[in-house]
């Protein structure tokens, strides 16, 4: 679906029952050869990346009802009906990759203003809207 300006990753959303124990998704994911990254310090979350020589790929293993899986979901809807709020989205993070260009985590850490401005006017839309989730991208 087309959107702004993102880097060349595609990011992945697996919702779970419960993160632990971790074997009913950590097998099959490391069995298709993604790297379960251990040290990820977001603890709401369980994170693999692509086997080496695969385009970027991020999975992002959540427990289904929580607010770290319905953060995203929010935020990606809020964008797809906001065109302006997602311009705005667009030309910050173009502005950071300028300035951070080879150190992902301050890209990261220098995003996170607008994302939390972003999800507080999503987080109105949605209680005017009486949002949820919409079905799968996939």
């Amino acid at each position: 679906m087309p959107g702004p300006a993102a880097k060349p990753i595609i990011d992945m959303q697996v919702s779970v029952r419960s993160l632990e124990p971790a074997g009913p998704f950590l097998v099959p994911l490391e069995g298709l050869g993604y790297v379960y990254r251990r040290n990820n310090p977001e603890l709401t979350k369980r994170y693999f990346r692509e086997p080496p020589g695969v385009p970027g790929t991020h999975i992002h293993v959540r427990r289904a009802g929580s607010f770290s899986e319905q953060y995203p979901l929010l935020f990606r809807d809020y964008l797809r009906h906001h065109p302006d709020s997602a311009s705005e989205y667009e030309t910050v993070k173009r502005q950071l990759a300028a300035q951070y260009p080879h150190d992902g985590l301050a890209y990261a850490n220098a995003k996170g203003a607008i994302c939390w401005e972003i999800i507080h006017r999503a987080d109105e839309w949605a209680q005017q809207t009486g949002w949820e989730p919409g079905p799968s991208d996939a």
